[in-house]
């Protein structure tokens, strides 16, 4: 089966009409929580899911393999990007930055797609700069290294009510962040293409004169 063409979903389809097609086949807590936003407006961000597991950091030292080492396995987690994948994270706790500018340096230098973090970003203007993409719930200077650790990561990872696997297809942009199941992803896509020609025919139809009504009756699609 051909590979999904990211290029072309990004410069011709969006989250909305992507999700109307989930929820007509079923997959209807698809969108992650609202209030995800790209750090610049405007952006949209096409890739695949590299989940990754962060918990919030105990005050002290304790017995896990983990317990005394900063950051826990973020590092190896960030190295590990490939080309066209989007790091995807949920601290479980609002009280420090998942991602930076150093990060986004070397993501960008992995080619990895972007980052989409269930929290906060820092070095927002390092980050605008290089142009790496990033959605996250708005920016907090405080650092996570005492705070947070990255334990797991290309495990699932659940985020709101939606369930991501390692290399889901994953469509942003101003009005949310979508997750496309793996298994369904070319028929979805294909039918997210043919929706929007359909409501371009619609949008037509109305400036023509048609009814909503009518429109609707018509073409089934509003």
């Amino acid at each position: 089966m051909n590979e999904i063409d990211f290029e072309q979903i990004r410069t011709e389809l969006f989250t909305a009409v992507i999700g109307d097609v989930l929820d007509a086949m079923g997959y209807r807590h698809q969108f992650l929580p609202a209030g995800l936003a790209p750090l610049t407006p405007g952006t949209r961000l096409v890739g695949r899911a590299m989940p990754v597991l962060e918990i919030k950091a105990s005050a002290g030292p304790g017995r896990g393999p983990l317990s005394d080492k900063a950051f826990g396995i973020m590092f190896e987690a960030l190295d590990d990007m490939q080309p066209g994948e989007i790091y995807i994270t949920s601290g479980q706790h609002l009280n420090c930055a998942l991602w930076g500018g150093l990060m986004s340096t070397r993501a960008q230098h992995l080619n990895a797609a972007g980052a989409i973090l269930d929290g906060y970003v820092r070095d927002t203007a390092e980050i605008r700069n290089l142009g790496f993409p990033v959605f996250s719930r708005g920016a907090y200077a405080q650092d996570q290294g005492v705070r947070g650790k990255v334990v797991d990561y290309r495990m699932p990872l659940q985020i709101g009510q939606v369930m991501i696997a390692n290399g889901d297809l994953i469509v942003a942009d101003d009005e949310g962040v979508l997750i496309v199941p793996n298994a369904v992803e070319h028929e979805v896509i294909q039918a997210a293409h043919e929706k929007v020609h359909t409501e371009n025919k619609v949008a037509t139809a109305i400036r023509a004169g048609m009814s909503t009504r009518e429109a609707f009756d018509t073409f089934g699609v509003m």
